[in-house]
């Protein structure tokens, strides 16, 4: 019933629970549409099924355009939070630049935002950049700082006397009339357009005055007017410019997680990026990324008070805003901007992500096994995993190396090496069926514990041979297992010829790369001690008269093959006898 008589028009939906608690907001090009789609199809999601199951009443508020209800949604959801809406998360009180409403306006910093007519501009992600921009204006313009009260009438009756600030030219002394207030308010004008940006407008009226002060033999004056634009000139160079012909730009980017998005905004003004500010989304139910990123682009034009007109984004957020054009640049410099936008979100994500570490060092480990059990397509979290590695070289001495990983973590005491026995030369993949099969018949018979993954490093072939083992222990299916091919990374799974290509920064494949290259360290450092070992015990079996007793002597005393053959009879003799010595000696010489 309730959804029969909603309306085909665009417009903001409210769902309430049973207690009248509102539960989620949204909007939507076709109410009608939209809402019907929560209850006319299966979710994949346990998150929409809760909700659609809580559901008891709908409200709806009708608007003209898709913009308005994409505004009022982001209204709605500020105010009233409700538990299933995305959380935007802003947990630092960042700095504003204020110009309070006041006779002579002051110009300072502040964490407070006061609806009392005072102009705020930021906030700035960086201190440093900010104060940067204060001390420019304070070189720049004579302004005062006090906090009297500077009315028309206070000052012609005298009340206040000039300060220290005066006397070191830091003020003019408006509270004496030393300075007019239209004089006072056009410098005003010109520190907006600053904060804003807009420094070629400035210059060029500041060299507008310089001129005209020169035509009228002011020279001391024109020559202060010229130094202030020496500091405007010097302090753009600092910018971070990237194109003068880009003016009066919006860029957005995107990154995402399973539970968080980063937006991050940036605003270029003649050529040169004066803004730059992330935001975080905490997910709640299955958002789009389209959904996210026009959320995240109202909220921050809103905030920053921005009227561009283009806006740079990675796709398409599937709305319109009006007198605004959406460019997803594919190359050239837009495209540059574009891709240091995304920088910035990823330095962002990076550095929350370590904060979460260091407060709770599980949640990332819970974070990477989800992940891991997420994209391998996993019954269970893969707490423990195994990963095993063949090493030879041109057939000789055959090893195999396993390593375990549990909690993501190496669990050094549980490795293990192998000498491989029942196969004759270099055969990779009976190597491996062999060394599988002995390593899970053993924790069988020990009733020691399994692991949820197994791990093969190499490709379809290998992976065919360590299922076999496993089909003859009877547990095929009961341990998930994959291949990893070293040319392009592929995953490969039984029975499946076409590979799985996991993303080449995720955090899934980089953990199965660490498993993989450890498991290939361990290997090859025990291939070589086998190696090193067989040359040196084949190489004195050769000496006649030498036997086993002898010959641990020698490698106790001298280490190595080398050190034996460079050692002089005197040394030799003094470790193994004289005569013993004669022969090692006769033999090497």
């Amino acid at each position: 019933m309730l959804l029969s008589i909603l309306p085909e028009l665009p417009g903001v939906y409210q769902f309430y629970d049973s207690n009248d608690q509102l539960l989620y907001i949204g909007k939507a090009k076709n109410l009608k549409r939209r809402v019907s789609s929560y209850f006319n199809k299966n979710h994949d999601t346990g998150k929409i099924r809760i909700l659609v199951g809580k559901i008891e009443t709908i409200r709806h508020i009708v608007v003209d355009t898709e913009t308005e209800a994409l505004l009022l949604e982001n209204s709605l959801i500020k105010k009233h939070q409700p538990r299933y809406n995305v959380m935007l998360k802003d947990d630092k009180t960042y700095p504003w630049i204020c110009i309070k409403k006041e006779h002579f306006p002051r110009v300072f910093p502040t964490r407070t935002l006061i609806k009392d007519g005072s102009e705020y501009f930021g906030p700035y992600g960086s201190v440093y950049a900010m104060k940067t921009l204060l001390e420019l204006i304070k070189q720049l313009y004579h302004l005062r700082n006090c906090n009297l009260k500077l009315t028309r009438e206070n000052i012609e009756q005298k009340k206040f006397r000039v300060c220290l600030e005066y006397h070191v030219g830091n003020c003019k002394g408006p509270c004496v009339g030393n300075q007019q207030e239209e004089e006072y308010l056009q410098t005003i004008e010109e520190i907006k357009n600053i904060i804003k940006g807009n420094l070629h407008s400035v210059t060029i009226y500041l060299k507008k005055m310089m001129n005209q002060y020169a035509e009228e033999y002011k020279y001391e004056s024109a020559q202060q007017v010229k130094e202030r634009i020496e500091v405007l000139e010097k302090f753009q160079s600092r910018s971070t410019v990237v194109n003068a012909s880009l003016n009066n730009i919006d860029v957005f980017s995107f990154i995402d997680d399973e539970n968080v998005a980063y937006v991050n905004f940036m605003k270029v003004m003649s050529g040169a990026i004066i803004q730059s500010h992330t935001i975080e989304l905490k997910k709640r139910i299955e958002e789009t990324k389209e959904d996210l990123l026009s959320m995240a682009i109202v909220e921050l034009r809103n905030r920053f008070d921005s009227v561009s007109t283009e806006v740079l984004v990675p796709f398409d957020p599937d709305f319109s805003l009006d007198k605004i054009s959406f460019t997803i640049p594919q190359r050239g410099d837009k495209k540059k901007l574009l891709d240091l936008s995304w920088r910035n979100a990823k330095y962002y994500q990076k550095e929350k992500l370590l904060q979460l570490e260091k407060i709770n060092p599980h949640e990332k480990i819970q974070r990477v096994l989800e992940t891991l059990k997420k994209d391998l397509r996993l019954v269970e979290l893969p707490i423990h995993i195994e990963c095993f590695d063949n090493s030879n070289i041109q057939g000789t001495n055959p090893v195999a190396a396993c390593v375990v990983f549990k909690n993501s973590r190496p669990s050094k005491r549980d490795y293990r090496h192998f000498n491989i026995k029942s196969v004759v030369g270099s055969d990779d993949f009976s190597s491996m069926e062999e060394i599988v099969f002995r390593r899970y018949k053993r924790l069988l018979e020990e009733q020691k514990s399994l692991p949820q993954l197994i791990i093969i490093d190499g490709g379809k072939g290998q992976l065919s041979a360590a299922v076999n083992s496993l089909e003859k222990l009877k547990m095929r299916g009961k341990i998930a297992i994959v291949g990893i091919a070293k040319k392009l990374e592929e995953i490969y799974f039984p029975d499946d010829s076409i590979p799985l290509y996991l993303n080449k920064n995720s955090e899934s494949l980089k953990l199965i790369q660490q498993l993989r290259n450890e498991a290939h360290r361990f290997g090859i450092s025990f291939h070589r001690d086998k190696r090193s070992k067989a040359f040196i015990v084949s190489e004195l079996d050769e000496i006649k008269g030498i036997g086993p007793k002898i010959k641990q002597k020698l490698f106790d005393h001298f280490k190595t093959i080398e050190n034996i053959k460079a050692a002089s009879l005197e040394e030799l003799g003094n470790v193994i006898g004289k005569a013993k010595a004669e022969i090692a000696n006769v033999f090497f010489k």
